[in-house]
């Protein structure tokens, strides 16, 4: 059995959690049993952390897989697939481990299931390294469903650095095939808004100056429109351990949405953080791609498993996407090719990324 088992170099390119994360999504829609090596090289504590730990063991019970390697610390693990189900599943980190990046992997997954999926995922839910659940909600959900496919997700309770304590409930039905996407006109932006939390220990005078900080950064750039970023803060008993930050998004005529987004921490400033995000959604929108900085790599695996041609106008190609594209070459039939957009404007750094989906059938779906 051993020969048949693809190979993965985890230390390649990003060098990160994220090639495990599109590696063993795709191992387990293709029945490609894995052997991932130098997990996470590149990192500062290599191997496995609780986050990619939990996120394995759920794709392992998602398909009745074999796991072999799993624990902290691992920089190899084997995975034998089996078939995927639906049903209720857990994932827990235990840590404040991003939920977010918990859906990630599970995601394509489920969709090829045989039947309807409940996924109950244990972390973090606004964490540094990984989006947070307001953009899965605001930006990740209204495009990726353009792929012709739905999810619920219900955030029961926030969790934040270092204690994690959030959950989210995503709820989905498996589709047949994925139909392809064509992200290529950006449109003008219509709309600006978002919003400003804190939780726990923090005053909501925090969130109302992260707003304000955000919105006169904006103001400077885009004097014509009105921006609503509403100052919230998250109800006690919605909400473990003590965190604040802050998400933006624009909307355009096209109906594209492109975000900033930025946590606080103890010692920075409230209108610091207000205008990072302010000036990484400037950022977003000065490339003139249809999608943002975050939401690139996010497609990759959903366009190689589609049926046909998808095309998406993007911003610089980032490190992430260039890694999620590498693998899905790798490990499906799809392909994909880059090419600077030649564009009327020469100020504007895009690129379209197009792919020839591999058109993945769901073989589990009896209909």
């Amino acid at each position: 059995m051993d020969g048949d088992r693809v190979e993965i170099d985890g230390g390649i390119m990003e060098g990160g959690g994220q090639i495990l994360r599109v590696s063993t999504a795709l191992s387990c829609l293709l029945g490609l049993p894995l052997r991932v090596r130098r997990i996470r090289a590149g990192r500062s504590q290599p191997g496995l952390r609780p986050q990619h730990l939990s996120g394995l063991e759920m794709i392992r019970d998602l398909c009745d897989g074999k796991l072999n390697g799993g624990e902290i610390g691992s920089t190899e693990i084997t995975f034998t697939p089996g078939k995927i189900k639906g049903g209720t599943h857990i994932a827990d980190t235990k840590t404040a481990g991003s939920v977010c990046l918990l859906m990630q992997v599970a995601m394509p997954c489920v969709l090829f299931a045989a039947s309807p999926s409940e996924l109950h995922l244990k972390g973090g839910t606004n964490a540094e390294m990984a989006p947070q659940i307001d953009y899965t909600v605001m930006v990740f959900k209204p495009i990726i469903e353009k792929f012709n496919f739905t999810f619920n997700c219900d955030i029961k309770r926030r969790g934040y650095y270092p204690k994690g304590g959030g959950e989210v409930v995503v709820q989905m039905s498996p589709v047949k095939e994925l139909s392809p996407i064509n992200l290529t006109e950006r449109g003008t932006v219509t709309k600006i808004y978002g919003r400003a939390f804190v939780a726990g220990a923090l005053p909501i005078k925090l969130a109302k100056d992260m707003s304000a900080a955000a919105v006169r950064c904006i103001r400077r750039e885009i004097r014509d429109l009105y921006i609503n970023i509403q100052p919230v803060r998250e109800p006690d008993d919605q909400a473990v351990g003590t965190g604040s930050g802050i998400i933006i998004v624009a909307e355009t005529s096209t109906g594209c949405l492109l975000a900033g987004s930025s946590l606080g921490k103890r010692g920075k400033n409230a209108d610091k953080v207000g205008i990072e995000a302010a000036e990484m959604l400037l950022q977003n929108l000065k490339h003139g791609g249809t999608v943002d900085d975050s939401l690139q790599d996010q497609l990759i695996i959903f366009m190689a498993l589609a049926k046909g041609v998808s095309r998406v106008k993007s911003g610089p190609i980032t490190l992430h996407t260039q890694t999620a594209i590498h693998f899905a070459e790798q490990l499906t039939k799809a392909k994909f090719t880059v090419t600077k957009s030649e564009e009327e404007d020469p100020g504007n750094d895009t690129y379209i990324i197009e792919c020839q989906g591999m058109g993945m059938i769901n073989s589990n779906l009896q209909c």
